[in-house]
């Protein structure tokens, strides 16, 4: 005869596999909403998501949605309110997510490339040769609460001794980083700093003139953008998206279509912790209180 003690435990195993069974279904009939942080042009944006939103509804079995938000506060504010499944976030954002969402922004993946990430500083002006020269310029960042684009350039410059606030003669916010090159090719300011990634892409594109905008300064490297999903989404979900991320493969054409547009030789595993240094650069800088 089985014991009450045992009844009871069945009864809650039972239920437990009936919430989840439900939780699963219910998952497997919704659509999966996928969101960027803005930091390129919004066609730009929607060209290099559309590969991959294909590539996840073939893996994932679920319908897949990009939807676009008009800022960095908006990628924030999407996840922690569960308005979005999955986000593309710079390392900013994402310990803003997580703060948010009160440590429910769970990061799955990152690019190889996002382990040793860097910003450059580029400038139109022969004169500016050094990080020490921008004082006294016109200096754009691009969204105020971009990583690469303002919070690690103003770490950088603050560690050089070079307060931005107070030494350049006006900080500008560009708002993307497609938008900063342009404005220093266009001499609307005397350097920028941005994205390494966006400004090599530039190069190659041959989209920018590098006998007239150059590189005057490297960041050393940091952790920075990531794929990031919210805590109470089901494991076998997460599980899901982490295998066709960690399985894109540069030798099969889909594969290599979605990583070149995503810049990435292949996506790895990450972990919140990774992003510390981020937040405590952030909170340096007085840009988290």
């Amino acid at each position: 005869m089985t014991s009450l003690p045992t009844l009871r435990r069945l009864r809650q195993a039972l239920l437990t596999t009936l919430i989840l069974g439900a939780s699963s279904l219910l998952w497997a009939q919704q659509t999966l909403r996928v969101t960027a942080i803005p930091d390129e042009s919004p066609t730009e944006l929607a060209r290099k998501a559309a590969p991959l939103v294909k590539y996840l509804e073939q893996k994932l079995g679920m319908k897949v949605e990009f939807t676009p938000v008009s800022d960095y506060a908006a990628a924030v504010e999407a996840l922690a309110n569960k308005q979005v499944e999955l986000a593309w976030y710079g390392g900013f954002t994402f310990v803003q997510a997580n703060i948010r969402s009160g440590g429910k922004a769970l990061p799955l993946v990152q690019r190889e490339e996002d382990e040793k990430f860097r910003s450059v500083f580029i400038t139109s002006d022969p004169a500016i040769k050094t990080l020490a020269d921008l004082k006294g310029q016109n200096v754009s960042f691009g969204s105020a609460s971009s990583t690469s684009g303002h919070l690690m350039p103003r770490s950088f410059l603050l560690q050089a001794g070079i307060d931005p606030d107070r030494d350049f003669k006006r900080v500008a916010f560009s708002g993307a980083h497609d938008a900063t090159i342009a404005a220093v090719a266009a001499g609307k300011v005397q350097a920028g700093a941005l994205n390494i990634s966006v400004w090599d892409k530039f190069v190659a594109d041959r989209r920018v003139d590098t006998t007239k905008v150059r590189v005057i300064y490297t960041t050393p490297a940091y952790y920075d953008y990531n794929w990031t999903v919210h805590a109470d989404m089901p494991a076998a979900l997460r599980e899901k998206i982490t295998a066709a991320f960690l399985a894109l493969n540069p030798g099969e054409a889909q594969g290599k279509e979605v990583l070149e547009l995503q810049r990435a030789t292949r996506f790895i595993p990450t972990k919140a912790d990774n992003y510390q240094g981020i937040e405590k650069a952030a909170r340096s800088a007085g840009l988290l209180k």
